[in-house]
């Protein structure tokens, strides 16, 4: 069986449970070609961790190569301000503009200034599972996993409250263009909320400068080192990344780890029972069901794994959920430990590209999860959820409960 066969990401089938597959992927190989997205696709932890650290692999090749040069088409002219937006953020830089902006950001993006937001995110979450309770249920998504983190991020750049409405619909639209070969219909959406997002940060910027306060797009704008600062493309790029990323994994990371506890009722038990397992079980959650299940890199200078050359202008698809799953690297990895210690997962990435914000991605976790079982003690599943199409960026449309 070839791997067209066992991985099939437009499958909803797949998409609710690529874990069986994964494992026959593994069985067969470290490396197998995906013809109908012209990846090769990586489904151990030990390449992988590898790959993520790998300089002869690139997020972008244009610092280095033109598409002509690279074998590769340039995107259509229509696609240019989703390109223009995605490909001036850090996520998508290679040195020595990664380096370059990385340092910039990091200078803004402290770990004392995302220390200082834990007691607004405790707030937070405490009120939106107090809103939850109140109603005595409803969608654990709207009410409580989504509106955290957007409105954590949103607090940190210092984006109007009123206005936060209009962060996850951009996010989503701009999302949709991290699938595995998007549909026109989605580029366009992309495209559309490219524009608009980039439009409304230029003003907002614009207002920083003449008016600068404590939150992070005045950092920004502040950030100096050696000569160097952010241009406002940059700065904008850099905005849409932190709010995209600031919470599109935190919502999938949320309920399907809350959709996880609740088809291991021993696992949530044992967590109502010891608060102490709650750091364990949030890396535990990320691990068991990854938010992020696949990441891509382009191959700079051939490469070989296991025996088979990938040459320079392929493209690799490194199976982050697969990697969590791997016996190799996971004591009985199939199994939820809430209390499991040695846990290498790469939910976070690895490497140059290692997530920024997952320091804020685990306190608000925890403070989620820490309010839900505080608060609501006997939330339960009231329906059975549905899966979300999307194969990349993994999460669920919704998740209905309900208080015992």
């Amino acid at each position: 069986m070839d791997a067209a066969l066992l991985f099939d990401p437009w499958s909803p089938g797949f998409v609710a449970d690529p874990y069986p597959a994964y494992a026959e992927l593994r069985a067969r190989g470290r490396v197998h070609y995906y013809e109908p997205t012209d990846q090769w696709l990586v489904p151990l932890h030990a390449d992988v961790a590898a790959l993520l650290r790998d300089r002869r692999l690139g997020r972008t090749y244009q610092h280095r190569f033109s598409h002509e040069d690279f074998g590769r088409q340039a995107p259509p002219a229509e696609h240019e301000p989703f390109h223009v937006l995605n490909d001036h953020g850090m996520l998508d830089l290679e040195p020595p503009d990664h380096t370059r902006i990385r340092r910039l950001v990091s200078k803004a993006f402290t770990p004392r200034t995302v220390e200082q937001l834990r007691p607004y995110v405790h707030r937070l979450a405490s009120g939106l599972v107090g809103g939850l309770v109140a109603e005595g249920g409803g969608d654990l998504l709207t009410a409580v996993a989504e509106p955290l983190p957007v409105a954590v991020i949103a607090e940190m750049l210092g984006i109007p409250e009123a206005d936060r409405p209009l962060l996850r619909p951009w996010s989503a639209d701009i999302c949709g263009m991290y699938e595995l070969n998007p549909p026109e219909e989605t580029a366009r959406r992309a495209v559309q909320a490219s524009v608009e997002f980039s439009a409304y940060l230029r003003e907002l910027i614009a207002e920083r400068r003449k008016d600068p306060g404590e939150d992070l797009i005045s950092g920004l704008i502040a950030a100096y080192d050696e000569g160097d600062r952010l241009t406002e493309q940059e700065m904008i790029s850099t905005c849409v990344l932190l709010l995209n990323a600031g919470h599109e994994a935190t919502v999938n990371a949320t309920v399907n780890g809350w959709w996880a506890l609740f088809r291991h009722p021993d696992q949530l038990a044992a967590l109502r029972a010891d608060r102490s397992l709650l750091s364990t079980a949030v890396e535990e959650l990320l691990r068991y069901d990854t938010p992020l299940q696949l990441f891509e890199r382009w191959v700079l200078d051939d490469i070989e794994i296991g025996g088979t050359t990938i040459p320079r202008g392929s493209e690799i698809a490194m199976l982050f959920g697969s990697a969590n799953r791997d016996p190799d690297a996971f004591s009985h990895p199939d199994t939820l430990n809430l209390s499991r210690t040695d846990n290498p997962h790469i939910s976070f990435s690895a490497g140059i590209h290692y997530c920024i914000g997952a320091p804020l991605a685990r306190i608000e976790l925890a403070a989620s999860l820490g309010a839900l079982l505080d608060q609501a003690p006997t939330l339960r599943l009231a329906a059975e959820p549905e899966q979300k199409p999307g194969f990349v960026i993994r999460g669920l449309k919704e998740l209905q409960v309900e208080l015992g």
